[in-house]
């Protein structure tokens, strides 16, 4: 997706594209079992370009790196949910089964972008703790181990995630 406008071009090539070379470097280091490094980074640029559109973009590096990242944790999110493998072995599936209709999924799909929202708000190291808890499931000893730190690090920091995502939700009157 090309920049929209000539200032918008300039901001890229002078702002962001000087970054490309470390982003694959920090990505390769920080997830190795990334595959697709340039459909990351694709995902990363467009997301960036959407957000500069937007105005929301203050430090390009720092805001592409953080949409790098979430980038990839959404793909793995969506690879531990729907592998492929299961999908092609289930072709006799009905379309409709499982399926959420109507009222349902769009109030499911808002507090999903609630929790997402919620997390996004959590310091770097207390949301990448909670991201591997809750979401990859990791044990603490894993993510300890993974990350470098004790466990009781991990535990307290995880600890911290939950109450300011519940803080989170409590500031704006969300109710489960």
């Amino acid at each position: 997706m090309p920049p929209q406008n000539a200032d918008h071009g300039r901001w890229f090539a002078e702002e962001v594209r000087p970054h490309e070379p470390g982003l694959r470097t920090w990505l390769r280091l920080r997830f190795p079992a990334l595959q697709d490094i340039d459909d990351v980074i694709q995902d990363a640029y467009v997301r960036l370009i959407r957000a500069k559109s937007a105005g929301r973009v203050g430090c390009a590096k720092s805001y592409l790196y953080s949409i790098a990242r979430n980038a990839v944790l959404d793909r793995y999110r969506h690879e531990r949910v729907l592998p492929m493998e299961r999908m092609t072995e289930n072709g006799e599936l009905s379309v409709l089964e499982g399926e959420r209709h109507g009222a349902d999924a769009v109030c499911h799909d808002e507090e999903l972008a609630l929790l997402a929202e919620a997390i996004q708000t959590l310091p770097e190291r207390c949301r990448e703790i909670l991201v591997l808890r809750k979401v990859h499931r990791l044990s603490q000893r894993e993510i300890a181990r993974r990350l470098g730190i004790a466990e009781n690090t991990v535990a307290a920091q995880a600890s911290i995630g939950v109450r300011r995502c519940i803080a989170f939700f409590r500031e704006r009157n969300v109710k489960r």
